[in-house]
């Protein structure tokens, strides 16, 4: 009886395993999910835009105002469309600053399925698309949010921007994973990995990290695990009750707008 109750726990055990390596994107990406709204209008200067990487057309926001001013190319978190992003947008555009936000393939109508090489393709294709439309690297702010810091480490580490800023960054998947599966083999099934902390130590440009200290998604210290990791100049700004997708109050922004400055 003992041997027949191992065999078939080894069984189920053995079935989630497969179901989850299959099913597993369906954990990481959350396109259809409304997962924060603020409920204002996007700035009259805002331009919708449509990125296209081979066939795939990726729906972008744009603003261009102030010349000789840095722009901010922002990567957005695993769930919901540009609009959950809205007062980011605002926010950067009240403080003077050009941005750039893409929605990678898969999301916002979009087509195409999200993969972290698939995004990472996405994001490069929006940087070098600023290049190509007048904009230096020295003038590129790197903007990443959760999921969006695998993909801004990845961009900052292959190229030359002026500056990078993580907001609640992870180590890796594999470690999120664990934390969410301790009982599953994750670093033997997990396909995308987003690995920041094998990464971190390669950027050289100047990093700020913001993390809300009862974040209960990403927990902030891993923020002061990539800080130790860090080789260049590393900022941060720690707020006390501030959650997963950060409020953008006016000292949030004055450590940005410091950090920019400070480049």
């Amino acid at each position: 009886m003992l041997l027949k109750s191992t065999i078939i726990i080894l069984a189920l055990y053995f079935f989630v395993c497969i179901l989850m390596y299959i099913n597993q994107r369906n954990f990481i990406y959350f396109p259809s999910v409304n997962n924060y709204i603020k409920y204002e209008k996007i700035n009259k200067n805002n331009e919708v835009i449509y990125l296209k990487n081979k066939n795939i057309r990726l729906k972008s926001w744009f603003s261009n105002i102030r010349a000789n001013k840095p722009i901010i190319l922002f990567f957005h978190g695993n769930a919901g469309d540009l609009e959950n992003r809205t007062y980011k947008a605002n926010a950067f555009k009240d403080s003077g600053y050009n941005y750039l936000f893409i929605s990678y393939r898969g999301f916002n109508g979009n087509g195409g399925s999200p993969t972290e090489d698939n995004i990472y393709s996405d994001a490069q294709f929006a940087y070098n698309w600023l290049l190509k439309n007048g904009f230096d690297e020295n003038e590129i702010i790197i903007y990443g949010e959760s999921l969006g810091t695998g993909v801004g480490v990845e961009i900052a580490k292959n190229n030359n921007p002026k500056g990078l800023i993580l907001e609640s960054p992870f180590t890796s998947i594999v470690d999120m994973g664990k934390r969410k599966f301790p009982f599953l083999p994750v670093q033997l099934i997990l396909k995308d990995k987003y690995d920041n902390l094998e990464k971190i130590s390669f950027i050289k440009c100047p990093v700020l990290y913001l993390h809300g200290k009862s974040d209960n998604l990403v927990p902030k210290y891993m923020s002061d695990i990539l800080i130790e990791r860090t080789q260049t100049r590393a900022e941060s700004y720690f707020p006390e009750n501030d959650k997963h997708m950060m409020n953008f109050d006016k000292k949030l922004m004055d450590n940005i707008d410091k950090f920019i400055k400070n480049l």
